[in-house]
């Protein structure tokens, strides 16, 4: 191993934190939600005022709040209410869905969060 090789090495474990943080934890805001449903076609929906929605599924109706620039599923028909746990999306890139219902939502940004569907 050359001292090129040991220095190259280095810098890269320097950088490597760095890009990590900034790729994965990029804190962008979101500028509006995108909404998508099986039975309706793709909604956008601005993130202010304040205000509950409510989506029809196949499998009944899902309430998602809007607050101060964050979403959530509040309630939906599934059994498992991992969309309801799933809790507050507030970046961009942020993702939920409960696919029973084939109800999604996702917060779009000017720089969306990298993630591993992006890799």
């Amino acid at each position: 191993m050359t001292r090129a090789d040991r220095i190259l090495i280095l810098l890269v474990l320097c950088i490597m934190p760095f890009m990590y943080y900034h790729l994965w934890f990029g804190d962008d805001p979101a500028n509006y939600l995108l909404i998508r449903s099986s039975s309706n076609a793709p909604v956008t929906e601005a993130l202010r005022p304040n205000r509950m929605l409510h989506i029809t599924g196949p499998l009944g109706e899902s309430a998602v709040e809007i607050n101060n620039g964050r979403t959530r599923f509040v309630s939906s028909p599934c059994s498992g209410q991992v969309c309801v746990h799933s809790g507050w999306l507030s970046s961009a890139g942020g993702f939920s869905a409960c696919l029973p219902n084939r109800v999604s939502l996702t917060l779009v940004g000017q720089h969306p969060r990298f993630d591993a569907i992006n890799f």
